[in-house]
């Protein structure tokens, strides 16, 4: 699934009360062009509105005073401005979030994702009755006298494998559906869970059900029970080629350590 290249801001932005109060501020033109700076960096991240270096890390005023090329002290006025406003929300994790992101973010190209997901579902129910159609196939099957030993044990070989897949296949969805039912993500949200689910079938990552258990894992610790959450998580992953689980740990102790020795900040990696 692509990322968002753009985002689409209101012509009426400036007729907005609460724009026009910003613009009677003395560091008016900072906070609006921060305001915006914000949007687009939401935008980049493109997790329904919600603004961080990964989905461990939320930016701090001093990241955001780099990334801006702002002052500090400018950022953080910005910040308590918006938020007194209601423009954005910072949970308790410090993460920020575009309140009402709806409003700007990129429709058609919002649009294109949720059909690529709806496509993803559709897929998966697809294969998933050509698997069940496979197996009634297989049931009904009967070796004649006329088949010789080499075909026999091919078909024989086949049948186990499909039993063997299918029996993989009920395991991974055990897990995943488990760990969704028992850790808050709604256990009444089967299209939810369906949704998630199709993730196994269509996605890039060599070890999809353990990747996808360490998204919804990363999702607790953040306390970000939600799908688009999880999404988000499994779509920036994929966007770095990180396609499996070392990969995936490997990347954040890289990071960690850059982020060490980087300014002498220590972001968290």
């Amino acid at each position: 699934m692509k990322e968002l290249k753009w985002i689409k801001l209101d012509i009426s932005m400036f007729e907005d009360e609460k724009i026009k109060l910003i613009e009677q501020m003395p560091e008016a033109d900072t906070i609006l062009i921060i305001w915006v700076k914000l949007l687009a960096q939401a935008g980049k991240t493109n997790a329904n509105g919600y603004i961080y270096l990964n989905e461990n890390i939320p930016y701090t005023e001093e990241m955001l005073a780099t990334i801006f090329g702002r002052p500090v002290n400018t950022v953080r006025l910005a910040l308590k401005t918006l938020r007194e406003f209601g423009m954005i929300h910072i949970d308790e994790d410090s993460f920020i979030h575009i309140s009402n992101w709806g409003k700007h973010q990129n429709v058609e190209g919002m649009e294109r994702v949720r059909k690529q997901t709806r496509n993803r579902v559709q897929r998966h129910r697809e294969k998933q009755k050509r698997k069940q159609l496979e197996n009634k196939d297989a049931a009904s099957e009967n070796v004649t006298l006329h088949e010789t030993l080499p075909n026999a044990t091919e078909q024989e070989q086949e049948r186990r494998k499909k039993k063997e897949d299918k029996e993989q296949e009920q395991r991974q969805v055990s897990a995943i559906t488990q760990f969704w039912d028992g850790n808050g993500f709604g256990f009444n949200n089967i299209q939810g869970k369906n949704q998630l689910l199709s993730w196994l079938d269509d996605s890039s990552f060599k070890q999809p059900e353990k990747v996808i258990l360490k998204a919804m894992e990363v999702a607790c610790a953040n306390n970000k029970r939600q799908l688009n959450y999880i999404e988000g998580i499994l779509r920036n992953w994929e966007n770095q080629s990180l396609l499996t689980l070392e990969e995936i740990e490997n990347n954040k102790k890289e990071q960690k350590k850059q982020a060490t020795a980087n300014d002498g900040y220590d972001y968290g990696f």
